[in-house]
This record gives C-alpha cells, structure tokens and sequence, in this order.
C-alpha cells in the first residue's frame, strides 16, 4: 500500500467559470483531479520562477571567466540554426 503525506495547509483560488472549464478538462487529459493538476502545475512554476532568480557569487578570478565566455563569440552551429529556421510543430 501507498502511502501519501496529508496535505494540511488550504490555498483557496476563485476562478471564472471558463478557467475552471478549462483546468477540469486538461486534468481530466492527464487523468488527474482538479486540485492535483493544480497544485502540480503552480509548484511546477514556483520552481522555474524561483530557478530563473538564483542568486550566485563568483569572486574575481571566476568572474573575469564568466564575462570572458559570455563575450566569446559564439561557434557556428548548424543544428542549432536548421532548428530555429523550421517550423513549430502547430505552425505546420
């Protein structure tokens, strides 16, 4: 038996009819409840958010390093330029 740790901390959220709507049915795609998809998909981007926000420290040394590859002039890539150049995949 699986067992799960109880969740005890309540987060209340009004939404307009149209959102629920529409969270019922991309949870109901993932097989999931409306509170699992939601509280999946909220922590999913309190993390990219807090991810794109990290803080680090360098010292000099280590700076200098870091300035001197983001101004390096970037090797040519023609993978990368064969991707950007095609087309999403819902634009096709």
């Amino acid at each position: 038996m699986i067992q799960t740790e109880t969740r005890t901390a309540p987060i209340n959220i009004r939404a307009k009819q149209v959102q629920r709507d529409l969270i019922d049915k991309a949870a109901a795609a993932l097989h999931k409840n409306r509170s699992d998809f939601m509280l999946e998909a909220a922590c999913r981007e309190a993390e990219n958010v807090l991810l794109d926000k990290q803080f680090f420290h360098l010292d000099a040394d280590a700076f200098a390093a870091f300035q001197a590859a983001l101004n390096a002039p970037v090797p040519d890539n023609q993978a990368l330029q064969k991707l950007l150049a095609s087309k999403a995949p819902w634009e096709r």
